[in-house]
């Protein structure tokens, strides 16, 4: 099969299993997803989830945070790898915010990427799920399966981007991030998977499904 063919049945199977995923971090505007997603770095979505809705309840807009100290927003986020220094990026994201963008989150990449604890996966996710900009936010779960499935030759995040957008519709983009993460995590796990047991990875994968030689007759005496 070509890229572009088993794009086309990887979006198939996803459309069945997943035809309208929910975005999986717990958010109540912009500014909380935006916030939401830094965090998530390096983190599960399920210790984010924990920590953020007090949170959030207590400051969802910049004016808010900013008049908590880093201290503080820690003492919400202890639960998440990195508290410290996503406390403070949340605090000087916030500051920010305030000072160049009168409170609101930009609503270009460069901008976005400009502000603390903000990569190009965070801006990505941003502008894709926030302003409904076309964009294809890619984590190392969709790293992964990219080279499982052989849309990509794995070699870097960057590269596996590119070659997504260059398989999929534009328009697709930004549901199938969600589609890919909700099927990574349900059907095609980092460990303890089982290729065969994978509908994708049965069908589209390369590398991980090599299947044995069909043993030869044995002639007849």
């Amino acid at each position: 099969m070509t890229r572009i063919e088993k794009a086309r049945a990887i979006q198939a199977c996803l459309d069945r299993l997943y035809p309208d995923p929910p975005i999986p971090l717990y958010h109540t505007n912009g500014f909380t997803m935006c916030v939401a997603v830094l965090l998530s770095a390096q983190a599960t979505d399920k210790s984010v989830n924990l920590a953020t809705p007090a949170l959030f309840a207590l400051a969802d807009n910049p004016a808010a945070m900013v008049k908590l100290s880093p201290e503080k927003i820690q003492s919400f986020i202890s639960r998440v790898g990195l508290s410290k220094t996503k406390s403070r990026n949340v605090w000087n994201l916030s500051r920010i915010l305030l000072e160049k963008h009168g409170g609101r989150l930009p609503r270009t990449m460069g901008e976005l990427e400009e502000l603390p604890g903000v990569g190009h996966k965070t801006a990505s996710v941003v502008m894709s799920q926030v302003f409904g900009e076309p964009a294809f936010a890619v984590d190392t779960h969709i790293h992964r399966l990219a080279e499982r499935w052989g849309l990509s030759n794995g070699k870097n995040v960057a590269q596996t981007e590119k070659d997504l957008k260059a398989v999929f519709p534009k328009e697709k983009w930004s549901k199938l991030h969600l589609q890919m993460i909700y099927y990574g995590r349900e059907h095609c796990p980092a460990r303890n998977h089982h290729p065969l047991q994978c509908e994708l990875c049965r069908t589209v994968g390369t590398a991980a499904v090599r299947k044995p030689a069909a043993k030869p007759k044995a002639k007849r005496s």
